[in-house]
């Protein structure tokens, strides 16, 4: 059996600058799969076209560049991508349906999701259910929901451990077209991450919710899944609130080699990769070559947190 070539990839949103939260989920998968001996890939995730923002997207390669993140080939782009998640929609149709139903609609009748990780944390909260008010009518031109199976589905996770999860009962029919055309995230990264030939998978512990949907969906279209995922702990500030670009987290500064150095020695010392003081003061490339050379995931094992 020939095994498949080493790659990863990090995948952000261009809904506003990097901070210190995407520069420790970046360095990471980067360290990490160069310590494989892989290649890693950089994808732009814009296919919210409300909130996405060229500019941003442009601002988020140039941070990636001026760290020494960089990708083993070209940028994919999800927003130039459209045709390839509505071909694969179409050969999910028999699981998908219609829905007509607003958030107003549901205000009441959703169902609590019922969560299956030994994570409490505020960020991890799962929506509720949707009631399947639309399953059987014969509705069209709306946004379209996925049905999840009813099944207890386990994953392992190479920093969180065994995952048992059920699909139906924390993440419920999912929607994966909204009615303006918008692909949602579950569907398009599912189908780039098989596409692109993602073996190892990093990225936030915010994200492992939708993995048992990731493996499924794949499976429904006859691709393949990663062979490892890995769930990092996420940032938070003291008053517990994950540092994102919703939160208005600080955006990062690349504009010199110190700021650079200073940015990459912080997210190795908040990633526990315990790096020596005298690095700090070496240039970027430097400290890249140590962390790719020192990293190991057994430090964050089971760690859900980490606090700036």
């Amino acid at each position: 059996m020939n095994q498949r070539p080493i790659i990863g990839r990090f995948a952000p949103s261009p809904t506003g600058a990097l901070h210190l939260g995407s520069v420790c989920s970046a360095l990471a998968s980067y360290c990490h799969i160069k310590s494989l001996g892989g290649r890693w890939l950089v994808r732009i995730e814009d296919v919210d076209f409300e909130r996405c923002k060229p500019e941003y997207a442009a601002s988020i390669l140039n941070d990636l560049k001026n760290l020494g993140l960089h990708a083993d080939g070209e940028t994919v782009f999800q927003s130039k991508r459209i045709k390839i998640y509505d071909e694969y929609l179409n050969s999910l149709s028999s699981l998908t349906y219609h829905c007509t139903c607003s958030r107003k609609d549901l205000s009441t009748l959703s169902i609590p999701a019922i969560g299956f990780y030994d994570v409490n944390i505020k960020d991890l909260n799962l929506a509720p259910i949707y009631p399947r008010l639309c399953l059987h009518k014969n509705l069209t031109d709306n946004k379209i929901r996925l049905c999840l199976p009813n099944v207890l589905t386990t994953f392992f996770d190479g920093i969180q451990g065994v995952i048992w999860d059920n699909p139906a009962k924390s993440l419920g029919d999912v929607i994966i077209k909204r009615q303006n055309g918008m692909i949602n995230y579950i569907l398009a990264c599912t189908i780039d991450d098989s596409l692109q030939g993602i073996t190892h998978l990093m990225r936030g512990l915010d994200i492992m919710p939708m993995t048992v949907a990731q493996l499924f969906i794949a499976k429904a279209c006859q691709l393949p899944t990663p062979d490892y995922f890995y769930h990092l702990p996420l940032l938070v500030n003291d008053d517990g609130q994950k540092l994102s670009k919703q939160n208005l987290a600080t955006p990062i500064d690349t504009t010199t080699p110190d700021k650079v150095s200073d940015l990459l020695f912080t997210a190795l010392t908040l990633l526990r990769q315990n790096p020596p003081k005298d690095l700090q003061k070496e240039s970027p490339n430097t400290i890249l070559m140590w962390a790719i050379h020192h990293w190991h995931n057994k430090p964050l094992q089971g760690a859900t947190l980490g606090v700036v």
